[in-house]
């Protein structure tokens, strides 16, 4: 059996030590609460503050959860609530289309999946929640860089790996589809990351109208385009999956 990392619990212990009180602790608190000597306590505390996940107050020298801490486990919940909220309508679009559908969301310069329904047929498909994929082109990852600044700034600085002929990597050549996606607010990949392989995606917001967000399906081409190009009553489709996702965040209207 694997042995845990003693200073990683202790820094576990820390956290939930200033987790469960209303007020700031000093370190003489801390170090006896947690029955460390002032010198550990005081090595731990000052990693977790370089990372964001503690902070000092400069007037009294005590000790806090830090911003950094609080903004993960925000995204933790907006994840989670996203994903509830889209329960029944991504099911919906699933049988309305005929299409997989994927719930993605921004994490470390790609797109998480954190939802996934199965095309409504008998074919043999796998479960792709937790599956990064790339954000200059697919249709999700172009939805979040046209829609979310972070999104933008990572998919620039990340490599742009060119999957098919099709794949636009060039900066200028990128911004324009972004542009494009923006203005017509949904995007599209048309054999740009898999050979044969459509998917269309539209933006969610939050009541904050931020992005939080995007929903799409993906398909085989022969399936997703008719004479060249994307059908548009799966365009529609999309969108007003999008939109109900909104609306059961509070982003009201688009």
């Amino acid at each position: 059996m694997a042995r845990n990392i003693q200073s990683l619990e202790r820094a576990a212990a820390m956290l939930r030590l200033l987790a469960g009180g209303e007020r700031r602790l000093g370190l003489s608190d801390i170090a006896s609460s947690l029955g460390l000597a002032k010198g550990t306590a005081h090595g731990i505390l000052r990693t977790l503050q370089q990372e964001g996940f503690v902070e000092q107050d400069e007037a009294s020298g005590r000790y806090q959860l830090g911003a950094e801490l609080l903004r993960l486990g925000t995204t933790y919940l907006d994840v989670h609530e996203l994903r509830a909220r889209a329960l029944v309508w991504t099911d919906d679009l699933a049988r309305s289309s005929g299409e997989s559908v994927h719930l993605g969301v921004l994490h470390q310069q790609g797109v998480l999946v954190v939802h996934h329904v199965f095309r409504p047929d008998d074919s043999r498909q796998v479960l792709e929640i937790g599956a990064m994929q790339p954000l200059h082109s697919t249709a999700l990852g172009k939805v979040l860089s046209a829609y979310d600044p972070v999104a933008h700034s990572e998919a620039l600085e990340a490599d742009r790996k060119a999957f098919t002929d099709r794949t636009v990597c060039e900066p200028d050549g990128f911004e324009h589809i972004l542009d494009i996606t923006r203005a017509r607010g949904y995007a599209a990949d048309v054999e740009e990351t898999w050979e044969g392989v459509a998917s269309i995606a539209a933006p969610i917001h939050d009541r904050r109208r931020m992005p939080v967000g995007a929903v799409g399906i993906t398909g085989a081409v022969e399936r997703l385009c008719r004479d060249g190009e994307l059908r548009p009553e799966l365009i529609a489709a999309v969108r007003d999956c999008a939109r109900a996702v909104s609306r059961d965040l509070g982003a009201g209207r688009f």
